[in-house]
């Protein structure tokens, strides 16, 4: 079939193979670029593998440290004339290049909430594995079922206390306008967005592992925050979400002395504001990043996915000098986005911005080739005016 993007606000309802395997392919370039990571892991599970920040993480690790890597993710494959997910293609164009390159690497599709899913990446550790030494958790879900109680709970995106108005932008037009967010009106909605995103399903995750005995002495597990720019505040850190994020950097502790007897430890990443599924849908974020990316590729630093995990891995979980903590304890691979130059530039950006100067004085442009490269569209090397095969296989996944 012939695939197109087509869109609905904020989401791709379609993606694209031979694009995904291309996003897939220039990620493995970058890294390869880089070199290899000294002493990198080589056992390693990755839960919510397939996109953004889990899927960099996984060929971070593969292609930067020759690693076995096992990725959990739950995605739709293809059926005839309709797409899979672009999480899907992913999945399948990173095994068959792991293949080529001689790594192994196996997935799991399904809910990684559940105890069942728990159970058959535990199964596959032990049978192929024996242990793994890194455990990457970058699950991003609007929805999960408890898997002890079978309650479902679904998060909200909504301030706390009091509205929210700020500019926001529609990417695909460039209409900046103001939007007004009302705060939630439940304490309900607070727990239930830290049911959602906070820390418990990593800690679960980590008990049942260990539990099973297939965590390796001196085992690192790392999961994925944001804190941003006062200017986000009241929507994000401030907000449903940022309590859902204190509610997993206070997770550390309880895991830290989990695997105190493996010297095992724990850490929070803090990265940077980048465009992935889950920051497209928060109003004023997309407007944001605009001008974060045009204030920090042309003070030549600015970073994707990629970038970012690589950075991670080589220059802060394993370097040979100690990792450099914020008061917090969390690792702050934001550190170039929350410069004060970088921050004091987009301020002033900022007050200025409309939408007939939105072209002039912000990098829309590549939010929007980001948002759609997500997806697998606007690669030049890949013809979308031609068929192309949608129904795909992830090799691992029978």
């Amino acid at each position: 079939m012939i695939i197109q993007p087509r869109t609905r606000g904020f989401i791709c309802l379609t993606s694209h193979p031979e694009g995904c395997a291309a996003h897939v392919k220039q990620q493995i370039a970058y890294v390869q670029s880089k070199g290899k990571i000294a002493n990198g892991p080589k056992k390693v599970l990755v839960i919510g593998a397939s996109t953004g920040f889990g899927l960099a993480s996984r060929i971070a690790t593969a292609f930067g440290s020759d690693a076995a890597t096992i990725g959990v993710f739950f995605e739709k494959s293809a059926t005839e004339g309709r797409p899979a997910t672009a999480g899907w293609y992913n999945s399948a164009a990173f095994e068959q290049e792991a293949a080529k390159a001689g790594l192994y690497a196996k997935s799991i599709n399904g809910d990684a909430y559940s105890d069942e899913i728990k159970k058959q990446t535990i199964e596959l550790i032990k049978q192929d594995l024996g242990q793994v030494d890194l455990v990457v958790y970058s699950l991003a879900s609007p929805r999960r079922t408890h898997p002890k109680t079978g309650v479902a709970y679904a998060s909200v995106l909504k301030p706390i206390n009091e509205p929210f108005s700020n500019k926001t932008v529609d990417f695909h037009t460039g209409v900046v306008s103001n939007i007004t967010i009302d705060p939630v009106t439940e304490q309900s909605d607070i727990d239930n967005t830290i049911a959602v995103m906070g820390g418990e399903d990593w800690k679960f995750w980590m008990e049942d592992l260990k539990a099973a005995g297939v965590l390796a002495d001196g085992v690192k597990t790392v999961a994925y925050s944001y804190i941003g720019p006062e200017l986000t505040y009241p929507i994000y850190r401030n907000g449903t979400i940022g309590m859902a994020k204190n509610d997993l950097e206070a997770t550390v502790p309880t895991i830290n002395n989990l695997l105190a007897d493996l010297h095992g430890v724990s850490y929070v990443s803090v990265n940077k504001a980048l465009v992935t599924q889950s920051s497209s849908a928060i109003p004023v974020v997309p407007l944001y990043i605009s001008l974060l990316y045009k204030v920090m590729k042309e003070k030549n630093i600015h970073e994707g996915c990629i970038e970012q995990m690589y950075r991670l891995f080589d220059d802060r979980l394993y370097a040979a000098k100690p990792i450099g903590l914020d008061t917090e304890g969390r690792i702050r691979v934001d550190d170039w986005e929350m410069r004060e130059d970088v921050q004091a530039e987009v301020a002033k950006l900022w007050e200025q911005i409309n939408s007939e100067n939105i072209n002039e004085i912000s990098d829309l442009e590549g939010y929007r080739k980001d948002f759609f490269n997500l997806f697998g569209f606007e690669f030049d090397n890949v013809d979308y005016n031609v068929e192309t095969n949608e129904l795909v296989d992830v090799p691992s996944i029978k």
